[in-house]
């Protein structure tokens, strides 16, 4: 009933606006624009026709700064339909349209989002100055209001006027004079109000726009006619031609004005024209004068369409009009519209116009005016920081405001509320329409809201110094007299734009405020409302002060709407006692009874006695938990056995549960309930029984805790809570739902002493059972009860799996005992009673100490140095939601969480390691659990999060070794495809591109931006993609000689209703075709050996063309595979590869001395050799050449023992000993010629060798040895080796022997 300040839309990316318009700029401060010379106009007519205008204050600030305001660096403008908004600086410019978004509540709300960024300059160094948003009406009938499109306005630096859509395409653009645009005003049509003030008016709309020294109007109908013309052009991609008009607004004087007029003008002797002129009317603010009136009358006729008129005036005088002939482009022949427009146009002179009269003030300068909607007053400010109210139909000051610089001025006109004069003699009337200037200060950061003329402040709202107002002062252009009736226009009027949160509030005032006190019951009402509102936030009042005082202002309230607020905003406030509380409604409900029935506002009545109501029974629910007499509590047998079974998991549970963080002290669930709290959740219904109003799930669990946490601790009379509860007419339904949601909230302290708590639980559930309405007369024992289907669902919903199965265990005998006593009633035997009821809580308890099991699994805390994560969460819903697969998934998690390595977790399930809890959860899921369904969902969880973080080339590795420890080759093959075409296939294509690209190894650089990892990561990848290749080979090999495996699930799970496992979904896969399959998996061998060698080479041109179509193909299609021999060239190609490979490997096991045995992956690992040779043999590759490359490799590089091991398995001797001879004689050469330390026996032996040996020793180059200096031991063992290959007719025997001879003879001497 008060001002008010409401959020009625969000800006969405506003940082992404800031950075665009101050982008690649430095903090510079914007060089300060001196406005005092210029004059702003106003166009206005008698009674007040007028135009307003939405521009920018220009202030020096750092514009790139992250908390600074930057806003007043730019120039903003908002559709009065609230739908787009622009923000410009300089050359650039963001627009900003309406989107519906749905918040995190479900509540659809209005968002402005980023539509369109650009520049929209086009001449050299011109720049934004004005924007105006212009909404145009749809011609459709059935159009209620809205706007069919907006066309933005814009301004420049160069005199240039552009129009633009909303998707900143450009429709029209004109030069109208060579100064700078200062400012766009619009002026739209108004439906007329019955008013004396308006007779002579004839409603236009028009718009214009403002120079230092000129003044252009344009007739809105015009305007809209061509823009839309404009707009199908461009819409069907044709040029727009360039279209200016103008049309003044006329208004006529009455005779008595005209008399006044032309005796003031031309003194007693003027003379009187029989019609009077028509004329239009212009206010300027500025400097010398101050405020300054101009008149230009047009004649009895309108101007012409085709005419453009424009005011040129210096400081002391204005323009008057006259025709700019040339600008219309209608009748220009095709050639002249191709034309390029390098020349601007030409800009005619025009006759100037004088003042009529004005507020000559030589020190002050005005800065802006502001006109009002009914056009008879006009804020204005200057440069003194004062705010001045204009009587434009006078041309007089009547009221003036100090202390606001920089002020930023809006008007909202509210009309009268329909229920006020309803029922008055003058109800046929027109509503009224109330006035208020809204002033915001930035200066002071606060926006003021003032009642007109000579009203006081209503509303003042605290809204932050870098604000903006934006009043744009005009509706939709386009609408008529005839085209208005029936619409609903839906408009904002004043907006204010909070940069800093990107919200857009508008001003809510009640029509009442405008009234004066003493002629108002609601405005006095109203005082004493906020009389009230002040006195409850007093904190050092006494308490018989307060009531006293409260119930006096209560009662002294006459109208019902407001009594209402104020005893609601009474029973709100938490500083006010209980007592206080019923003592204040009990008196305004005692008076109220002592009045006429007919005078008395039901609702009031209504509202007074149902809050009594409920804080009678909030006063004795309060009185019964501090009671001291507490209820002996009886035995529960059966249960206990329960207990004790149960007893080590709860134990557990309870020790791994997390401990409470740290929250406030009115969070915590100790805390009392408030009154306040406690009434805002509780209502009387019309037949005097109370609901519970269901919230936030933090009050629903206070109002819990209020009720039934004293019962649950045996520290409160539960019967007595029961019964007065009853009593109150709470449904037993809301009862119980509050009673098992304090028990499950609270599970921790009910650990600590839960035979206890059992106890009280059973006794309160009994207590409820018992109410009327809980459990129904007619229930069949045979048939689900609502009564304990309510307590399931909230068991098998909840989280906490130790409170809720206790709370089953509990619900199970109660309803055990009930089903008993009713079969007892019946029947009267000894048969024990057999129901549909308790075989559901048979499955509920079963279900619910697995998930207890499972649980406490979940919650063991991660090793230190772990991946971690949040803990899962599960209950008996998730669980079954989840599939069947949903225990699995789980427990997967579990593992990545615990970083539990595959060997180990196949120990585990093998019973080697002892794993307590995963083996009790193991034993009460068999099949859920099997060996295959779990290592299946760990394999895909590590891929998971591998996927996530492709860096951790383990989680990848792991989830191959885990596929490893499936014993199914079907769910093997399945899990392998599942995997290739969801994960690796389209990285392993990336990272074959990036290689054929670069033809080498690529950088770490290369690596992250096309694969997403890098260059290390990307080669455990290439590792991996073989072994899952090669896993899935190995498996479809073997799928057919097994039958596929019978998935179950246990029985208490088989409702499990959800995604299918990844078992299930891998027994779904389609074969594989085994070639396709072996060909990538060539590929992935060899790029893994590309990237962990660094050779140079292109994959693709390793293969044909019928290899290089097979590629990145669905493995489970058949395609047309390479056969047959290859090209020579290419074979070359693949031999000079697989050389490089094993050079590679052999200079990485470059330690002779070390006798480690080498790793198992990696650059040093053994098995490349072999996998060389499996390699070659499939790419067509001798394999012998490769043997014989790879021996010499080692014996080049020291490794003799190495040599001799593979040396065993070369076929081709001859050529081995060809090529071991030249390598002996360069590690000759090199002891005998090249080492530093020559021993003459050395040199004598030299020269006793045959001159052919030596001169073949000296041609011998030791460079090509990666390790010269060997034993001579070595190198006698090795001639020793050449002499047994080598047969005795090869033409180099001869020369071997010398070589024996010579190394003998050294390792004698030596």
């Amino acid at each position: 009933m008060s001002c008010s300040l409401f959020e009625f839309c969000r800006l969405q990316e506003f940082k992404t606006v800031r950075h665009f318009l101050f982008r690649n700029e430095k903090s510079e401060p914007v060089e300060e624009k001196n406005q005092t010379e210029y004059k702003h106009l106003m166009r206005t007519s008698k009674g007040g026709i007028g135009l307003k205008i939405s521009f920018a204050l220009q202030v020096t600030d750092d514009a790139g700064g992250q908390g600074e305001p930057w806003l007043q660096d730019c120039v903003v403008s908002l559709s009065p339909c609230a739908d787009l908004l622009v923000v410009a600086r300089e050359q650039k410019a963001a627009f900003l349209s309406a989107k519906w978004r749905t918040d995190d509540s479900g509540r659809e709300e209005m968002t402005l989002g980023v539509s369109w960024t650009g520049t929209l300059s086009t001449e050299e160094g011109e720049c934004v100055s004005s924007t105006i948003c212009i909404p145009l009406a749809s011609q459709k009938r059935s159009s209620t209001g809205r706007p069919d499109w907006t066309c933005v306005v814009v301004g420049f630096t160069s005199g240039y006027v552009r129009f633009y859509t909303e998707s900143g395409v450009l429709l029209l653009a004109q030069l109208l004079h060579e100064d700078p645009v200062l400012r766009l005003k619009c002026r739209t049509y108004e439906i007329p109000r019955v008013c004396e003030d308006y007779i002579h008016i004839q409603s236009q709309s028009d718009s214009l726009i403002l120079y230092s020294a000129a003044m252009v109007t344009i007739d809105g109908f015009s305007l809209f006619q061509s823009l839309r013309a404009c707009r199908n052009q461009a819409a069907r991609g044709t040029a727009a031609s360039l279209l200016t008009l103008l049309l003044l607004g006329i208004m006529t004087l009455c005779v008595f004005d005209q008399m006044k007029n032309a005796s003031i003008l031309g003194g007693f002797n003027a003379s009187v024209k029989g019609s009077p002129p028509a004329m239009s009317q212009y206010v300027t603010v500025g400097s010398g004068p101050y405020t300054g009136f101009y008149y230009a009358i047009e004649g009895s006729s309108q101007p012409l369409l085709s005419h453009v008129a424009m005011a040129v005036a210096s400081k002391l005088t204005s323009a008057l009009f006259s025709a700019a002939s040339g600008w219309l482009g209608w009748n220009k022949n095709k050639n002249e519209e191709e034309a390029p427009q390098k020349q601007k146009p030409k800009v005619e002179p025009a006759t100037p116009l004088s003042i009529r009269f004005g507020l000559p003030d030589s020190r002050r300068h005005g800065e802006s005016i502001c006109l009002s909607p009914c056009n008879t007053l006009a804020g204005v400010t200057d440069d003194f920081g004062r705010v001045t109210l204009l009587d434009l139909a006078r041309g007089i000051a009547i009221r003036m405001w100090k202390g606001y610089r920089d002020a930023q001025l809006g008007w909202l006109q509210v009309p009268e509320e329909r229920s006020e004069r309803d029922f008055s003699p003058s109800a046929s009337l027109p509503r009224r329409h109330a006035l208020f200037l809204v002033i915001y200060a930035p200066r002071r950061g606060i926006l003021e809201v003032w009642a007109m003329q000579q009203g006081p402040r209503v509303g003042a709202f605290t809204v932050g110094k870098h604000c903006r107002l934006l009043y744009a002062g005009y509706r939709l252009m386009g609408v008529n007299s005839v085209t208005s009736q029936g619409w609903q226009l839906h408009t904002q009027q004043v907006c204010l734009l909070d940069p800093i949160t990107g919200v857009l509030r508008t001003v809510n005032i009640p029509f009442h405020l405008a009234l004066s006190d003493k002629k108002s019951e609601r405005a006095k009402d109203m005082h004493l409302v906020k009389k009230l509102t002040t006195l409850l936030r007093s904190r050092d009042i006494e308490l018989d002060i307060l009531e006293s005082e409260a119930r006096s202002i209560l009662l002294d309230i006459k109208h019902p709407a407001v009594k209402k607020q104020a005893l609601e905003s009474l029973l709100s406030n938490k500083n006010t006692p209980v007592s206080c509380l019923v003592n204040i409604t009990r008196a305004l409900d005692d008076t109220l009874k002592r009045q006429e029935p007919e005078e008395v506002d039901a609702e009031l009545l209504q509202l007074c006695s149902s809050q009594l109501k409920l804080l009678q029974l909030y006063t004795d629910i309060q009185q019964l938990h501090s009671a001291a007499d507490v209820e002996e509590t009886d035995s529960l047998e059966g249960i206990e056995e329960e207990l004790s079974r149960v007893a080590p998991t709860l134990q557990r549970y309870a020790q791994f549960t997390p401990r409470h963080s740290v929250s406030f002290a009115q969070d915590s669930p100790d805390s009392p309930l408030p009154a306040q709290a406690f009434l805002s959740q509780l209502e009387c219904t019309e037949d005097e029984e109370v609901k519970v109003i269901r919230r936030s799930e933090t009050e629903w669990n206070q109002l819990g805790n209020f009720l039934f946490w004293s019962c649950l601790c045996g520290k409160s009379p539960l019967h007595k809570v029961c019964y007065t509860l009853q009593q109150a007419g709470i449904s037993p339904q809301q009862l119980l739902s509050l009673l098992l949601s304090v028990w499950l909230h609270r599970e921790k302290e009910l650990l600590q002493k839960p035979e206890e708590n059992v106890r009280n639980l059973h006794r309160l559930l009994v207590a409820l059972s018992n109410m009327k309405g809980a459990v129904e007369e007619s229930w069949d024992p045979q048939s689900i009860s609502p009564w304990w289907q309510q307590v399931r669902t909230t068991c098998v919903q909840s989280h906490n799996a130790a409170a809720a199965l206790l709370a089953a265990l509990v619900a199970h005998r109660a309803a055990k005992a009930s089903i008993t006593s009713r079969a007892d009633s019946k029947f009267q035997s000894e048969w024990e009673a057999v129901s549909l009821e308790l075989e559901q809580w048979v499955v509920c308890v079963r279900q619910l100490e697995d998930v207890l099991v499972l649980q406490t699994l979940l919650l063991v805390p991660p090793p230190p140095g772990a991946t971690g994560g949040a803990t899962v969460q599960c209950s008996i819903k998730t669980l079954l939601e989840g599939g069947t697969g949903g225990i699995a998934d789980s427990v997967s998690k579990w593992v990545f969480r615990q970083d539990i390595s595959p060997e180990r977790l196949k120990e585990i399930l093998q019973k080697r390691e002892n794993k307590e809890l995963l083996l009790a959860v193991c034993q009460r899921f068999p099949h859920s659990l099997s060996p295959d369904f779990l290592f299946a969902h760990c394999c895909w969880e590590y891929v998971v999060q591998w996927n996530k973080d492709p860096e951790e080339g383990r989680y990848l590795c792991w989830s191959v070794e885990h596929l490893k420890m499936v014993s199914s080759p079907h769910i093997q093959q399945g899990v392998c495809t599942m995997m290739w075409s969801t994960f690796i296939a389209k990285r392993l294509s990336a990272a074959t591109f990036l290689m054929e690209k670069v033809g080498k190894a690529p950088k770490d650089r290369l690596c992250r931006r096309d694969v997403g990892m890098g260059d290390k990561a990307m080669t455990s990848f290439l590792g991996c993609c073989v072994q899952l290749l090669n896993i899935l080979m190995e498996a479809d090999s073997a799928v057919e000689e097994v039958s596929a495996p019978e998935l179950s699930i246990e029985e208490a799970w088989s409702g499990a209703e959800g995604p299918a496992s990844i078992a299930e979904l891998a027994l779904e896969q389609r074969g594989v075709h085994y070639p396709l399959v072996q060909h990538h998996c060539l590929l992935a061998s060899l790029l893994h050996a590309a990237m962990t060698f660094s050779v140079k080479v292109k994959p693709f041109s390793l293969f044909d063309s019928k290899g290089k179509n097979a590629f990145f193909r669905d493995l489970t299609t058949i395609q047309l595979m390479p056969s047959g021999d290859m090209d020579p060239g290419l074979v070359s190609v693949r031999q000079e590869f697989l050389l490089r490979v094993l050079t590679g490997w052999v200079q990485a096991i470059d330690d002779p001395s070390s006798s480690a045995p080498l790793p198992s992956s990696g650059p040093k690992a053994e098995w490349w050799p072999s996998l060389c040779l499996e390699l070659g043999s499939l790419l067509q590759v001798n394999p012998d050449i490769l043997r014989r490359h790879l021996v010499c490799e080692l014996y080049s590089q020291g490794l003799d023992l190495r040599a001799e091991e593979v040396m065993l398995e070369v076929e081709d001797k001859d050529v081995l000993g060809s090529q071991l001879l030249v390598l002996t004689g360069q590690r000759l050469s090199y002891s005998l010629l090249h080492s530093q330390n020559q021993t003459q026996a050395a040199m004598e032996l030299l020269a006793r060798l045959p001159p052919t040996l030596c001169t073949w020793l000296k041609a011998m180059d030791p460079r090509e040895l990666r390790c010269p200096l060997i034993p001579l031991p070595q190198t006698s063992r090795l001639v020793g080796r050449l002499i047994e290959i080598l047969p005795e007719n090869h033409a180099q025997y001869s020369l071997a022997l010398h070589l024996l001879e010579a190394v003998e003879v050294l390792t004698t001497e030596d």
